[in-house]
């Protein structure tokens, strides 16, 4: 499986709802509408889109290595 990484080129604020809309194979506009419906529910929704923007490294960043 591919390492989950944020693209260059679909990225509105961080990227992560396009990485996550790569991933589970939908478009980055639907995964950003249901963030946002999401965002009427009670919960840390934006606590959790910011954990994911540190964790998920950058495109261009996720294909070096430390070693």
């Amino acid at each position: 499986m591919n390492r989950l990484a944020r693209p260059t080129d679909s990225r509105m604020i961080g990227g992560v709802c396009a990485v996550l809309a790569r991933r589970f194979g939908t478009s980055a506009t639907t995964m950003r509408v249901i963030f946002l419906l999401s965002c009427l529910l009670p919960g840390p929704q934006f606590l959790l889109y910011i954990a994911l923007w540190i964790l998920f490294p950058s495109e261009g960043k996720a294909t070096r290595t430390a070693w």
